[in-house]
């Protein structure tokens, strides 16, 4: 039976838990978030075992989050979309630079996949690459997409948002998804695709 002592106990365990977790994460934004939950867990631990140092400790913590998460609302994020040749080296270049990370969620894409697409994006973030899209297009302006990415410091839907908005300047009506990635369908819903037989579509 758990005593008032051992709740308290494992209160504090889950404070320090979440702190580590957020640790993990690639989402900048993400990482806030949770460690903020996970410091006013630990800064309530901390002040019911009367560690004050502690608590002043993880106290700052949330101040620093709460701060750098206001700033992340208020940044003024300028993007831009470039088209380019899949198989070019600026696109290569990222492919090779973000691989591990890419390979976490399309863990069925071949490396060299710019050589099996026809269709390649960049997106910029005052001129520093925040996405890029990869995929095949079909003669009545749909893309079936193999890489969807947004690099770790602009995961919170922005890149895809500003995509999904400007691909119909370039002839595109339709986005399709069939591909197997890890954990990328909640993006996929968040961004409006819709699920069917043969996987995941967006109109737009």
């Amino acid at each position: 039976m758990l005593t008032t002592a051992m709740m308290i106990e494992l209160f504090g365990y889950l404070g320090s838990l979440l702190v580590v977790i957020s640790m993990l994460m690639t989402s900048v934004k993400r990482l806030r978030v949770v460690n903020t939950v996970g410091s006013v867990i630990f800064t309530t631990y901390a002040l019911i075992i009367h560690s004050y140092p502690t608590a002043l400790m993880n106290f700052a913590l949330i101040i620093i989050n709460v701060y750098h998460l206001i700033q992340l609302e208020k940044k003024d994020r300028h993007y831009d979309l470039i088209k380019v040749e899949a198989g070019a080296g600026m696109m290569k270049y990222l492919l090779d630079y973000y691989r591990d990370d890419i390979l976490k969620t399309f863990k069925d894409v071949a490396l060299d996949v710019s050589a099996d697409c026809d269709e390649a994006y960049i997106v910029t973030c005052d001129t520093v690459p925040a996405g890029l899209l990869l995929g095949n297009r079909t003669d009545d302006g749909v893309v079936r997409i193999i890489i969807d990415y947004a690099t770790p410091a602009y995961r919170d839907t922005s890149v895809g948002m500003f995509l999904y908005s400007m691909l119909s300047d370039y002839g595109i009506r339709r986005l399709e998804f069939s591909g197997r990635a890890v954990g990328h369908e909640s993006y996929l819903k968040a961004m409006g695709f819709e699920k069917t037989d043969a996987g995941y579509v967006k109109e737009l």
